[in-house]
């Protein structure tokens, strides 16, 4: 077999699940036997997301080998439940940079450098091939934007020369499109699927399936009307509704057959799914016990996709422990010490995520400080481990002005430092503490209880880390350090001894946490809630 493609393209408007329809496709090729790894192709000019500010773009996810990645590349993670890595996210300022590198460097030999062939073919060759020839599997690339868009034009003439290089039953096209419905006249109207799918047979590609997003059953007439127009086959026309629970996606694209006319589409045998795990998962979702709210005491809480990694484990942990997770957005700069207890009335938790820089740092503080002395189950992640750091050395170690030197550089108390390889680092893209890490859990602890093990590995972003020379200080006054590197030199996890439940993680665990397997630090935390919930 080697490598088959399936390119996922949208048209009409963005934002109606390109990344959740590949990823579901992920999910279902798997469930038949079959190897699948995914790409995202984003037309945005930046290199990566890494220094894009995460209330436009939201959050940047990391995958094991540090790189900093669009977020449809954790929807592919989770529901793949594959690691991805440096190929999986290409942006046309990678393409560009590559390109105007070769020719620095004298590659193209004086030539004048085009779009086509020199841009296209720097994409193409990005289009993942298998480590080995005899390796089979089936690569599904998404390309973000929408047809028509003057920045994916180089991607969609790149795929239409890749299928003509390696054959059209080895790479086909998915569209996914819009079926508007007009409450005026009662009908769902056509017309905006034949303009994107004419759009794309005018640069020369023909979709082979349609996934069409209706918020209305599309009657048998009205996919046969599509089917005629765009030419192709009328069971090729599925509909794709919207679901309840985002993890129903690959269960409800399985009635419509997605994975059956791809692979008809490749050439390729149709198996038996074996979807037991996600259907059993997908019952617990649906059916909780105990109900849990966990306050996310973050800065960027006006676009909650910052956060969606975070928000994801939190569910998986719920889904563990078949409690229904509900979050209370709390915004981190405006809570105070004399208001805190009211931000934070009834919750049955407390996360604070990562982040960088000073702004609603003190607001965490104080949001810290509650769950401790409440004892509140709280889980800090990255910055909310620091910040949880800070707060033990004002409040219990007695220095007062304890702080990190990224938000005060004149404390004469920094307990959190600089780490020693990051000193002389000026430029911010692609230059922290990035991707898996080992971590040696000590024993005794909560932490290594919860995973089970001694030896760990959580992915990381940060340039910041605890200062040692306070570490036996905060030993002595009942923080543990549960975790650290395999040198002992950076601290990983801490924990307060007289707490319920009370953690912090330099890493991110959020990334690693996957529906049918939520992370051990998220269904603590859930656990731990749904205990203090009782006690209520």
């Amino acid at each position: 077999m080697a490598v088959k493609y399936v390119f996922v393209t949208g048209g009409v408007v963005s934002g109606l699940g390109k990344g959740i329809t590949a990823a579901s496709l992920g999910r279902l090729l798997k469930a038949r036997g079959y190897q699948v790894t995914m790409q995202k192709f984003d037309p945005y000019i930046n290199v990566d997301p890494g220094t894009m500010n995460p209330i436009q773009h939201g959050e940047v996810f990391v995958t094991d080998d540090g790189t900093e990645t669009d977020l449809d590349l954790g929807h592919y993670e989770r529901f793949i439940d594959e690691s991805l890595d440096k190929n999986s996210n290409v942006t046309t300022g990678k393409i560009y940079w590559s390109v105007l590198q070769k020719e620095r460097h004298g590659d193209y030999g004086g030539g004048t450098v085009q779009v086509i062939p020199h841009i296209t073919n720097e994409i193409k060759s990005r289009f993942y091939r298998a480590k080995e020839e005899n390796e089979d599997r089936i690569a599904i690339i998404e390309v973000g934007g929408t047809v028509g868009d003057i920045e994916s034009q180089p991607f969609l003439e790149a795929i239409r020369q890749f299928q003509h290089d390696v054959g059209h039953e080895n790479a086909v096209l998915v569209h996914v499109t819009l079926i508007p419905y007009l409450k005026a006249s009662e009908e769902l109207k056509t017309k905006p699927t034949q303009a994107s799918v004419k759009e794309l047979q005018g640069m020369g590609l023909q979709p082979d399936v349609l996934v069409c997003r209706s918020e209305y059953p599309i009657p048998d007439e009205v996919k046969a009307k599509i089917a005629l127009f765009c030419n192709v086959p009328v069971y090729h026309v599925l509909q794709n509704l919207d679901v309840e629970y985002l993890y129903e996606a690959p269960l409800a694209m399985e009635k419509e057959n997605l994975a059956q006319v791809v692979l008809e589409s490749l050439h390729l045998p149709c198996r038996e799914p074996d979807l037991t795990e996600w259907k059993e998962m997908v019952e617990n979702l649906r059916h909780p016990e105990q109900e849990a709210e966990i306050a996310m005491v973050g800065k960027y809480t006006q676009l909650h996709d910052a956060y969606l990694s975070v928000v994801e484990a939190l569910k998986h942990g719920g889904i563990a422990n078949r409690v229904n997770v509900r979050i209370r957005w709390v915004d981190s700069e405006e809570i105070t010490d004399e208001n805190v207890a009211e931000k934070l009335a009834g919750v049955d938790g407390i996360l604070v995520p990562g982040g960088f820089g000073p702004r609603g740092t003190e607001g965490m503080i104080t949001a810290i400080r509650h769950a401790r002395e409440k004892k509140i189950p709280f889980l800090g992640i990255c910055l909310g481990m620091q910040m949880a750091i800070v707060e033990y050395a004002r409040d219990v170690l007695g220095y007062t002005d304890a702080n990190s030197i990224e938000l005060d550089p004149e404390t004469t108390h920094p307990v959190i430092a600089l780490m020693p390889d990051q000193e002389d680092v000026e430029d911010l893209g692609g230059t922290l503490r990035l991707g898996a890490y080992p971590c040696i859990l000590k024993e005794g602890t909560r932490s290594r209880e919860l995973f089970g093990k001694e030896e760990i590995s959580e992915r990381h972003r940060h340039r910041y880390e605890v200062n040692n020379k306070y570490r036996a200080e905060f030993e002595a006054k009942g923080m543990t350090v549960a975790g650290c590197s395999p040198d002992k030199r950076i601290v990983e996890m801490i924990e307060v001894v007289d707490h319920p439940y009370f953690v912090g993680t330099q890493g991110h665990p959020e990334f690693k946490s996957r529906p049918n397997h939520a992370h051990p630090l998220f269904r603590g935390l859930v656990t731990a809630a749904a205990a203090y919930a009782k006690e209520k």
